[in-house]
């Protein structure tokens, strides 16, 4: 977890906040937000919104009612302490990619396997600067639909020792992740008391919230286990083509989910979630990585902020099919705007491909590369006598050098970020090396990380009360 202390980037003004309150305030009390639930609407119609059919038109004010009951920040634990999460005020937290059904090695794209969900959540485990294996890091194809997410799960919890994210294909699914979570923190008193999952709940853009997602969201909310509300916005596509419009449909649709949360259980903790880019109008494809996500994702987090919530957004996203240069500004894009936010929980930190299709093996180290250098670079610079380094100076004197000072000596081996990947080698000592590009060395990092992963320890009692689940569960839904 980081702690990023910088100043936050704020682009909208007063009037410009204003005027999106209006838009989001229209939205929802004259157009309506569709929930794809009985349930949902039920609770809706006993507070006292008017629901016509699957629509509930909303009191604006009623939302914020709603809203203003989830709490700014809390804490997510992991099953080694060091790795717990606090989600909000300062903290950003980092996790893989997530949802792709390929995967790229090299010059292979292919359908990713069980084996590669593995490697990921490995990979994971080795960095410190991420703090999730994530949930969905890709598809594994060769396990049965019905129930690879108790395989998926079960990788999670066994193969790294950081926070996960729960299935939300389906209630059922996210029952099964719940009881997963209690078996491996001692019960359901403990994950209410301080959650232990996060579950990515999207809207179906524009003004629909489905019921797949929504059954997922009562299971956790009810477990008070934080869900990230998210509008999942391509400009041109699921909202207008202008960034005002686009946001406060943004806001329309999560403070809305964000209600249904409260109502379910108040105090339930929840993320003002944000997916946000546009299409190219020439060829209807997502594009990201691009100056309009980049504004948005700026004017999220200080959207999120003024209603006292946690964000999510931002991430390494790029729809180059390679990790190439073009892979690498794009990610820088979205990452750079990501830190000058303070976004809170930040998935697609590592390995996002082919604009969300692909998790790469070298996407994911470079990913992390870059992620390390910006942490470093928003780390707030400290400044005292020590650092003045008068010595120094006076040592040298004029016209001298600082290689051999004392001064440098002392501090030579930690006083600048070294990256793993970049090569600063002249030309002849690159070629001795192999002449290898960025993304050739990436691939040598992961190999290297992998063969050497020792998984974290897990008491034996409770890794085997996880397999008879999976074993029983797998057998119940008849794969």
């Amino acid at each position: 977890m980081f702690r990023n202390a910088m100043p936050r980037y704020e682009i909208l003004s007063e009037d410009a906040m204003a005027t999106l309150e209006g838009g989001w305030r229209r939205i929802v009390s004259e157009i309506g937000v569709e929930f794809v639930s009985e349930r949902a609407l039920e609770l809706f119609r006993q507070a006292g919104q008017k629901v016509e059919d699957q629509c509930v038109i909303f009191d604006p004010d009623f939302v914020l009612e709603q809203v203003a009951k989830a709490p700014r920040s809390f804490d997510v634990q992991a099953r080694n302490p060091a790795h717990t999460v606090h989600i909000g005020d300062d903290a950003m937290v980092f996790g893989s990619v997530y949802g792709p059904p390929f995967v790229r090695e090299g010059d292979v794209r292919r359908d990713a396997k069980l084996a590669d969900f593995h490697s990921f959540a490995k990979l994971a485990q080795s960095f410190d600067a991420i703090d999730s294996a994530g949930g969905v890091v890709c598809e594994p194809e060769d396990t049965p639909l019905d129930s690879r997410h108790l395989d998926m799960t079960y990788a999670l919890q066994t193969l790294t020792d950081k926070i996960y994210m729960g299935n939300v294909v389906s209630g059922e699914n996210a029952r099964d992740t719940l009881a997963m979570t209690e078996i491996l923190f001692g019960g359901r008193e403990s994950i209410e008391a301080t959650p232990a999952t996060i579950s990515l709940i999207n809207c179906n853009s524009p003004l629909r919230w489905d019921d797949r997602m929504l059954e997922a969201q009562f299971a956790y909310s009810a477990a008070n286990q934080p869900v990230v509300l998210t509008p999942f916005l391509l400009m041109g596509a699921m909202s207008p083509v202008s960034i005002p419009a686009t946001l406060a449909q943004q806001m329309a649709e999560a403070l809305t989910g964000i209600a249904l949360s409260q109502l379910i259980r108040p105090g339930a903790p929840v993320i003002f979630g944000s997916f946000l880019s546009n299409i190219d109008m020439q060829s209807g494809s997502p594009c990201f990585g691009t100056p309009e996500s980049a504004i948005g994702l700026l004017c999220t987090g200080q959207i999120a902020r003024r209603f006292g919530l946690p964000v999510r957004s931002g991430g390494g996203l790029t729809s180059s099919q390679t990790p190439d240069a073009q892979a690498g500004y794009e990610s820088l894009m979205t990452m750079l705007p990501t830190f000058l936010a303070g976004i809170n929980w930040v998935m697609h930190s590592a390995g996002w491909l082919e604009g969300g299709l692909v998790a790469s093996y070298e996407k994911y180290v470079l990913d992390v590369q870059v992620l390390e250098m910006l942490q470093q670079e928003f780390t707030p610079l400290e400044i005292d006598e020590a650092s003045l380094a008068f010595g120094a100076h006076d040592e040298v004197r004029h016209g001298g050098h600082f290689l051999g000072a004392a001064h440098t000596m002392e501090r030579f081996r930690t006083c600048f970020y070294r990256p793993f990947v970049n090569s600063s080698d002249n030309y002849d000592r690159w070629m001795r090396g192999g002449g290898k590009d960025a993304a050739a060395r990436a691939a040598d990092v992961a190999q290297k990380r992998l063969a050497e992963y020792e998984p974290p320890p897990l008491d034996e009692a409770i890794r085997e009360e996880l397999e008879a689940y999976v074993t029983r569960r797998r057998r119940e839904l008849g794969d």
